[in-house]
C-alpha cells in the first residue's frame, strides 16, 4: 500500500485517545513489515537486527478531540476540548459522537445576519452546542458525558501531490513509519534491531511515549511529528517549505550527536531535508524520551504541514517519503553505533 494510500485510510478514521480505531488500521499494516503488539494504547512494532542494540522511532497517533460533558434540551450537546482546538473554526464543523453508536452532529453556527455587530463566532468550547438533530429524549438514549466526539472530515487529494484531511497531525508520521518499516522489512538484515512506537496521549501531553519509552528502554530514538509548514502571512524562520523534505530538529534539548548524523546521511544520500531550529523544548514526544530513565539520545524529524489542529491540514506526499527514507538510511547505518559518517 501507499503512502498515499494508507494517509486516506488513517486520516479519517478516530482516534482520541479512547477510541481504537486509529490503532486498528496502523496494526493491521504494520504487522505486515514487523512483529507488533499493543500495550496501554499504543502500538509497537519490532524488527530484529544483527545486534541488541536498539533504535526506536516514534509518532503519535492520536487525535485532537472532545468529550461529551452534558446533553442539553433539544438534543443539542456541550463538549470539552481534548487537546489544542482550533476554536475560530468551530462554527458548522460536523463531527462524530461516538456513544452507543456513531451519532452524526455539527456545531451550531449563528447566521451572519443574526449576529450583533461586532459579536464573534470565536468563543471557548463550552460556550458552543452541537447539533445533533434529535430530541433530548432520543439524544439521551444514545448519549452519555464521557462519549468522546471526533471531527467528520473525508481526506483528499489537491493538485500535484499535496494531501488534505484532518488528523494529518500526526498520522502523516504514522503513515512515515509505515513505509520505514516497509523498507527495511525488505532488507535480508539489519545492524541493529528496530522499534516503531505509534504511541496515545501525545495531544494530552506526551504521555504515552514518556510510559512506553520508559518500558522499552531504547538505546536511541528519532520522534517523528508535523511541524508548521509556509503559508501566506506566517514568518518563513518560523516555518517549513512544502515540498523542501523532512524537517531536522536542532535544539539543546535534542541529541546533536542525532542530529548531526541525521543531517549528514541526508546530504551523502541526497535526500531533501530542511533544519528546524528551536531555542528549547520542541513540544514534541522528543522532549519526554529524552528524559526517560538515565536519558535516551533522541532526535526529531517533522513534516511540514499547513493549518494545523483544523480538519483541512494540508502536507505533501513527497515530504512523508522524504522522512522515510532518511528514517531508513538512518536505521541501516546503525544510527549513533554505525560511526561517522561522510558530509
Amino acid at each position: 500500500m501507499k503512502i498515499k494510500d494508507w494517509l486516506m485510510e488513517l486520516s479519517p478514521t478516530a482516534g482520541i485517545s479512547g477510541l481504537t480505531g486509529a490503532l486498528d488500521t496502523a496494526q493491521r499494516e504494520l504487522s505486515r513489515f514487523a512483529a507488533v503488539t499493543r500495550e496501554n494504547g499504543s502500538l509497537i512494532g519490532r524488527i530484529k537486527g544483527e545486534s541488541d542494540y536498539t533504535i526506536l522511532f516514534d509518532a503519535h497517533i492520536d487525535e485532537i478531540g472532545m468529550l461529551v460533558t452534558a446533553v442539553e434540551e433539544g438534543g443539542f450537546v456541550r463538549a470539552a476540548k481534548a487537546g489544542g482546538i482550533d476554536f475560530r473554526t468551530l462554527a458548522a464543523q460536523p463531527v462524530t459522537i461516538w456513544g452507543k453508536k456513531p451519532v452524526p452532529g455539527l456545531f451550531a453556527s449563528t447566521p451572519p445576519h443574526l449576529q450583533k455587530d461586532g459579536e464573534s463566532e470565536v468563543s471557548d468550547i463550552s460556550a458552543r452546542l452541537i447539533d445533533t438533530g434529535l430530541s433530548a429524549a432520543e439524544a439521551g438514549a444514545l448519549i452519555s458525558p464521557g462519549d468522546r466526539i471526533t471531527f467528520r472530515q473525508e481526506p483528499a487529494m489537491l493538485l500535484g501531490d499535496a494531501f488534505t484531511g484532518k488528523s494529518l497531525d500526526n498520522r502523516a508520521g504514522v503513515a512515515a513509519l509505515l513505509e520505514t518499516a516497509r523498507l527495511l522489512s525488505a532488507q535480508k538484515k539489519l545492524p541493529c534491531g528496530v522499534t516503531f512506537l505509534f504511541s496515545d496521549q501525545e495531544e494530552l501531553g506526551c504521555r504515552g511515549a514518556e510510559t512506553a519509552a520508559f518500558a522499552l528502554q531504547p538505546d536511541e530514538a528519532v520522534a517523528v511529528d508535523v511541524s508548521f509548514g509556509d503559508s501566506p502571512g506566517l514568518p518563513a524562520h518560523k516555518t517549513g517549505k512544502l515540498g523542501g523534505g523532512g524537517m531536522i530538529g536542532i535544539s539543546p534539548t535534542l541529541s546533536r550527536a542525532v542530529t548531526q548524523r541525521l543531517t549528514a546521511l541526508a546530504k551523502e544520500q541526497d535526500i531533501p531535508n530542511q533544519p528546524e531550529v528551536m531555542g528549547g523544548a520542541t513540544s514534541t514526544n522528543a522532549d519526554v524520551i529524552a528524559l526517560t530513565g538515565a536519558g535516551i539520545p533522541c532526535g526529531l524529524l517533522s513534516i511540514p504541514l499547513r493549518s494545523m489542529h483544523t480538519t483541512a491540514e494540508v502536507i505533501r506526499l513527497c515530504d512523508v517519503d522524504s522522512a522515510a527514507r532518511l528514517l531508513t538510511a538512518y536505521a541501516l547505518s546503525g544510527g549513533l553505533k554505525g560511526g561517522s559518517v561522510k558530509c
